[in-house]
């Protein structure tokens, strides 16, 4: 029979070095309330313990974890490894001692492979990352240094005669990033654990004082930019004003050239003249050409078509349409315009479009639209409809009285009277909600016309 071990002073004064003495009660991130060495049993707001009463509560908590140990190790152990054992299952919970490595290799009597064992719970969550802990690298060495303890006295090792050599399955236990020092707060009425590597955040001036962030981030974009761009953009070249040139006057077939074009003989020569001046420039005149008014030209009809537009010149939306050039040529030769009549004239094929002009400023005469009545092939479909609803109640109807009226003795079978009530019924709601909505899609097509 294997004995039950009880925690020793030994188990006590390693777990009280390093959980801490909390002399008020505090509050854990989940919710529930701490004091005196990790007890959270029946710890409140408010509550105060002693060194000696918190020592009290400890060895209360630890009845629960010696029980556990006893009832879940098979294999024989000394009081130094069940201390050991005992602080461990205090630490992370006897539900993952339970489940733990450890207990495995313990069951199976490797116990120097359970005592390795003890170091893979090192790492805890801090601020959404799982990392290694300091606290809890040196927790576990302690741990594992009571469990290998033995109560005799340590064996001899000389190192001549068993030299150590390098284990390179053991190169995992080895975190390849230095554990995380954190420091606890145990004053205050929450619990408080900070990174001893993390930068202190740096004093934000109040909103009255300093620069305003977004004018010093604009200053440094400014600044940047003056960096970058030191030297001057060269401008484009800006290129000079061309006078107009003088435009010469073309000579006079019927007289004699201007004074300023020089004769084919002087330039011959080479003689060497100061040019004259370009005389000024004349004003630009239009002069009809010499027409005898006698002669009488046909009215060219198809030319006239083509260049005319069809309605008034540009700003001039409302404006009579102005005269024929080539009357206004000929005099007033062509016969008056004859008084304009009811009817519009018949213009000749060929002969010139006559504008029309619109106003837009006459009222425009609103003609109300005439609703017509439902035409009768419509009538007739709601009255389809209403016929297919009323069968589909009529169907409804009779597959519930059929299935509550059913007797007893005909239900069993593949298809009893209950069954096809049922589906009777479901037909019926389909028929009607069918007839509903070509109803409603009908009505809601007559109001859009």
């Amino acid at each position: 029979m294997i004995p039950r071990h009880r925690v020793s002073r030994a188990a006590i004064e390693l777990i009280t070095r390093f959980e801490g003495y909390r002399r008020k009660a505090a509050q854990l991130p989940d919710g529930r309330w701490m004091i005196g060495y990790g007890h959270t049993l029946t710890a409140r707001e408010g509550a105060e313990v002693s060194r000696d009463d918190a020592e009290a509560l400890l060895i209360y908590d630890l009845i629960a974890v010696a029980h556990g140990i006893n009832e879940w190790t098979y294999a024989p152990l000394t009081q130094n490894q069940f201390d050991a054992l005992a602080s461990f299952a205090f630490n992370i919970g006897l539900e993952n001692f339970r489940r733990s490595s450890v207990l495995k290799r313990l069951n199976e009597g490797a116990l120097i492979q359970a005592a390795c064992a003890m170091e893979l719970w090192r790492k805890a969550e801090f601020g959404g990352e799982r990392i290694v802990i300091d606290a809890l690298v040196r927790r576990r060495a302690a741990e594992k240094a009571l469990f290998l303890t033995p109560p005799d006295g340590w064996p001899v090792a000389p190192t001549p005669v068993l030299a150590p050599m390098l284990d390179a399955d053991a190169e995992g236990l080895v975190p390849r990033e230095p554990p995380v020092p954190v420091t606890a707060s145990l004053d205050g009425e929450e619990v408080k654990i900070l990174r001893a590597d993390e930068f202190a955040p740096q004093p934000v001036p109040p909103e009255g004082e300093g620069v305003n962030p977004i004018q010093a981030a604009a200053e440094a974009v400014a600044s940047r930019l003056q960096t970058i761009f030191a030297e001057p953009m060269p401008e484009a070249p800006v290129e000079p004003e061309r006078e107009p040139e003088p435009e010469h006057e073309a000579p006079d077939l019927a007289g004699e050239p201007p004074a300023h074009v020089l004769a084919p003989e002087e330039t011959a020569e080479g003689v060497e003249a100061e040019a004259p001046a370009p005389p000024e420039e004349a004003a630009f005149e239009l002069t009809p050409p010499p027409e005898d008014i006698g002669e009488t030209r046909p009215f060219p009809t198809a030319e006239i078509e083509e260049e005319q537009p069809d309605g008034p010149p540009s700003g001039q939306l409302f404006a009579p349409p102005a005269a024929n050039d080539l009357q206004a040529e000929a005099g007033d030769l062509a016969p008056a315009p004859e008084p304009e009549s009811e009817l519009p004239p018949i213009r000749p094929q060929g002969g010139p479009r006559e504008r029309v002009l619109i106003d837009d400023t006459a009222p425009f005469e609103f003609t109300a639209p005439i609703v017509q009545p439902l035409p009768s092939h419509a009538r007739g479909g709601v009255l389809s409809l209403v016929a297919l609803a009323v069968i589909g109640l009529a169907f409804f109807g009779g597959g519930v009285f059929w299935a509550l009226n059913a007797h007893r003795a005909s239900v069993g079978g593949a298809v009893s009277p209950i069954i096809v009530g049922l589906l009777a019924g479901l037909a019926g709601v389909g028929l009607v909600s069918v007839a509903v909505f070509l109803l409603l899609q009908r009505l809601w097509k007559a109001e859009r016309e």
